[in-house]
């Protein structure tokens, strides 16, 4: 490359080669130019020319130049490159082969090539003119391919100097072998085949291939090998021939049975055309097409052949529903799954199929019409019928719109009677009769608890179940009393309904069936003397623990409903609680959650195996086909095929969705950054400092329970001195940050007559806290998870009342379930792991009945684990997408460096 100024400017003085040039001058000037210049080989060239396409006051000629050379990197990036031989017979890269896309571009660009940039260097003689275009970018394009292999270690790799060495090495006898590498590939000449048939007769005529030949500098030109050898080879080169002898011979190499069909045409004096038998056409249909497309050589069918014969597999034959729905979905009924071809959308007749299957040619004539039958449909034909499915997999396959054939995902056809109902599910709102609030409800539902019992009703009654995943405060827990009292009106739903949740939310149910169903039957089934003696219509209540160990007694009972709330309780499908449940017979199966995903996508399979079981497959399954694809490769294809499946398995509504709740006040979130004290930060540098030396010297599983330690512990140290020595409550005052923040927030909060819900993960934090409270004189309750279910309700009821402005909780055993709406105020002293775990808390006071806007503070330490935490989640917020995969476990697999940058105290500068 030679650089020059137009404007006469000086040249740098470090690199290249100083002199003067004599230019074929640019339109408009005279003659020719001496100029000073500046040579550079087009090697050194690329980084300047790539930082003049950028450079806002560059030349248009360095600009064009600069534009031309990020074209040929990327075509090297993409392997865009051929070895050739230069007709000085040196060893020379260029680029190739080029798409039809890449030839345009390259086109274009040429066409844009302003005068200056072809302002070549010229020796003496008569005024030149300027070169074209075209073939100078092609050259400067070749030029920057040529440069990017020969590295300083490409003759190492290569074990030879051609093709790698940095200066270019004469090489004749390799130019046969390079003429070949591109034959048909980027130079010359391109070879196809064209299927013809001798006489025009389908049936007893014998097909004929027939090589057709491209211009690859001009992709428009196409004739016959016939024509080409007749003469016709003016507008292909010189080299037409011989560049197509060597396409044919790519392409007979690459379709190699015991007697390559193609290898006629090598020996042939004119390479024009070759019969096959049916075998052979048999396997173009099949493995051998692709092949030579990927060798460059293309095969074109007769249009009239070509007819839109396609495979999908048929799910039942039946076309009126079976008698009794909800037995085929829940007693695990088969259905039919069979191969069912089509001709241009039109599916075969039996007759067709038997016709099409006992045909050994590749050409059948179906419907008056010859029709092109690819052997894998042919082997569909004969072996129509597979292996039936359950009417949950067909269901599920009929929702998905795909089903899964021996590794391969193929369409399916749902009989009529099961469409419908694919469509009367997939819609929440819709199918069949309505609904209407039942009479015993003493309340009005609103519209889209309506809409709910409606899908409720639907779902049970067909045996499939269901998940209502409505935000927290939505009222859930109404519109499954609604679903009580619904079904007592038919024989066939009517019974006991069984309700599992946490303790915590037993005299919530047991408030609320009274307010909303008064005269219903309602028990619990917990403590000493627990009976279900004469338990034949009603509610049931019970806790998950009660149940894990009365799993038989409840298990042997009739239960018209059974309801699962707080479902994610058993979000792990092989935990004693999850085995339980399972093992409690039942009509109906509703699960209750505000978040159906916590953490991963094996959570929605337990929730939802649950409620229809069969309907996600294993759970080995599961997460082969839907986990691993969404949420390790991001593939959005499959997670809207998921997302097609289990929608009408779970409604979701938000308080934020239009129309659910216009009536709820507003929400603020704050984060409220605290400074650590002089204690806490030499505490937090000292922990670091040594369990970090000890992490380092560690392996296994002795360093993942030392970052679970450090983790925790530094935790502790950002709440309180005191939580992490585990100190006697005597000194708290002055030595925390947040604790000072937390009197602050406290004193304006109770000053405005307002009421407080404070979080911690730590019943110890939460202990320390009520001590210092009370040391200022101020009122305080405390709920935690060893707190008797007596005890739990009568803290509910005084803080409801007004009694107790401050409310401490412990966020495990309180953030579910509790309907706390006198706060209007909510404080997480520390924070968890996933940030669903944190909003279901702050539903507490976010719900339906709220009628005062409720602000929401989070506490966080500056320049410590948890700033970096809060960072995390704030990423993280999507529930799909849960924090840090299962918590402080994802951040025990950090790198020793990634864990010490985690937690760092870092400094306010």
């Amino acid at each position: 490359m030679a650089f020059w100024d137009p404007d006469g400017g000086a040249l740098p003085e470090d690199v290249g080669e100083r002199g003067e040039l004599t230019i074929a001058a640019p339109p408009g000037d005279a003659g020719t130019t001496p100029v000073p210049a500046l040579r550079l080989s087009v090697a050194d060239a690329v980084p300047v020319l790539t930082a003049a396409r950028r450079a806002t006051d560059a030349h248009p000629a360095a600009a064009f130049w600069g534009a031309a050379t990020l074209v040929a990197l990327h075509l090297v990036a993409r392997g865009r490159m051929l070895p050739g031989v230069s007709a000085g017979d040196f060893d020379a890269w260029r680029v190739g082969p080029l798409e039809p896309a890449d030839i345009d571009r390259i086109r274009e660009l040429a066409a844009a090539m302003p005068a200056h940039a072809r302002a070549v260097p010229v020796a003496d003689g008569p005024a030149p003119t300027l070169p074209d275009a075209e073939p100078l970018l092609r050259g400067f394009l070749d030029a920057v391919a040529d440069g990017m292999p020969r590295t300083s270690a490409a003759t190492r790799v290569t074990g030879g100097l051609p093709f790698a060495a940095a200066r270019p090495q004469k090489v004749p006898a390799l130019r046969g072998w390079a003429d070949e590498v591109a034959a048909g590939r980027d130079a010359g000449v391109r070879a196809s085949l064209r299927l013809d048939v001798s006489g025009g007769d389908f049936d007893n005529g014998a097909f004929r291939a027939v090589v057709q030949l491209h211009s690859l500098a001009d992709p428009t030109l196409v004739t016959d090998a016939a024509e080409l050898w007749a003469g016709d080879d003016r507008r292909f080169g010189p080299r037409a021939r011989i560049d197509a002898m060597l396409a044919v011979r790519r392409a007979a190499h690459v379709w190699p049975p015991l007697e390559p069909p193609l290898e006629p045409l090598l020996s042939a004096a004119v390479p024009d055309e070759i019969s096959l038998g049916d075998d052979e056409v048999a396997d173009l249909l099949g493995w051998a097409a692709p092949r030579l497309a990927a060798a460059g050589v293309d095969v074109h069918w007769p249009r009239e052949l070509v007819r839109a014969l396609t495979a999908r597999a048929a799910i039942g034959q039946a076309d009126a529903p079976p008698s009794n729905l909800r037995s085929v979905l829940g007693d695990g009924a088969l259905l039919s799954f069979d191969w069912q071809l089509a001709l241009g959308g039109q599916p075969l007749t039996a007759a067709e199929l038997d016709r099409l299957a006992e045909s050994h040619r590749p050409v059948v004539r179906l419907r008056d019409q010859w029709v092109l039958v690819d052997p894998e449909l042919a082997r569909k034909a004969r072996e129509r019928t597979l292996k039936p499915l359950t009417a949950i997999d067909a269901l599920g396959a009929a929702l998905t719109g795909t089903a899964e054939v021996d590794g391969e995902r193929v369409e399916v056809a749902p009989t009529a009677w099961l469409d419908a109902l694919r469509e009367r599910i997939a819609d929440p709102d819709g199918g069949g009769e309505p609904v209407r609030q039942p009479t015993g409800l003493a309340a009005t539902l609103r519209d889209y608890q309506l809409r709910g019992l409606r899908w409720l009703d639907r779902m049970t009654s067909l045996g499939l179940g269901g998940c209502l995943a409505d935000d927290m405060g939505l009222g859930k827990t109404i519109t499954l009393i609604a679903l009580h009292l619904h079904r007592q009106t038919a024989e066939d739903t009517a019974g006991p309904t069984l309700v599992v949740c946490p303790a915590s939310l037993l005299g919530n149910w047991e408030r609320e069936i009274g307010r909303f169903a008064p005269g219903t039957p309602v028990r619990r089934f917990h403590g000493t003397g627990r009976t279900l003696d004469d338990a034949t219509e009603g509610f049931v209540l019970t806790t998950y623990g009660t149940m894990r160990l009365d799993t038989a007694r409840l298990g042997a009972h009739h239960w018209g409903l059974l309801v699962a709330d707080e479902a994610q309780h058993v979000k792990n499908p092989l935990s004693g609680t999850a085995k339980a449940l399972r093992g409690i017979r039942t009509g109906a199966r509703v699960a209750l959650t505000g978040t159906p995903v916590e953490n991963n996508l094996s959570e929605l399979w337990a929730i939802l195996d649950w409620t229809t079981p069969g309907l996600l497959g294993t759970l080995t399954a599961f997460r082969a086909r839907w986990a691993k694809p969404i949420e390790a490769d991001h593939d959005a294809a499959t997670a809207e095929r998921l997302s097609r499946l289990v929608r009408p398995f779970l409604l979701r509504r938000r308080k934020s969705d239009p129309g659910i709740a216009p009536e709820l006040p507003p929400k603020t979130e704050t984060d409220q950054p605290v400074a650590l004290t002089v204690e806490q930060a030499g505490l937090y540098e000292a922990v670091v400092r040594e369990t970090m030396t000890q992490i380092r010297q560690s392996s296994g599983m002795a360093r993942r329970g030392l970052v679970v330690k450090l983790l925790t512990g530094l935790k502790q140290i950002c709440n309180h001195p005191a939580q992490y020595l585990k100190e006697p409550p005597d000194r708290l005052a002055g030595r925390s940050g947040k604790l000072e923040l937390l009197d602050e927030l406290i004193d304006t909060i109770t000053a405005e007559d307002g009421a407080v819900l404070v979080f911690t993960q730590y019943v110890a934090m939460a202990r320390l806290i009520e001590r210092h409270l009370a040391n200022r004189g101020q009122p305080t309750q405390l709920l935690h998870g060893g707190t008797p279910v007596a005890k739990r309700d009568e803290l509910v009821r005084r803080f409801q009342d007004g009694s107790v402005p401050v409310f401490l909780l412990s966020l495990k055993a309180a953030g579910t379930g509790l309907n706390l709406t006198r706060a209007d105020h909510v404080v997480h002293f520390d924070r968890w792991w996933n940030p669903a775990v944190e909003e279901q808390a702050t539903d507490r006071a976010y719900r339906i009945g709220q009628t005062r806007p409720v602000q929401v503070h989070r506490l966080i330490t500056e320049g410590t684990i948890e700033d970096r935490i809060a960072d995390m989640l704030a990423a993280k917020r999507e529930l799909a997408d849960a924090v840090l995969g299962t918590g402080e476990a994802a951040l025990t697999e950090l790198s020793d460096t990634e864990l010490a940058d985690l937690v760092e105290l870092r400094r306010a500068r």
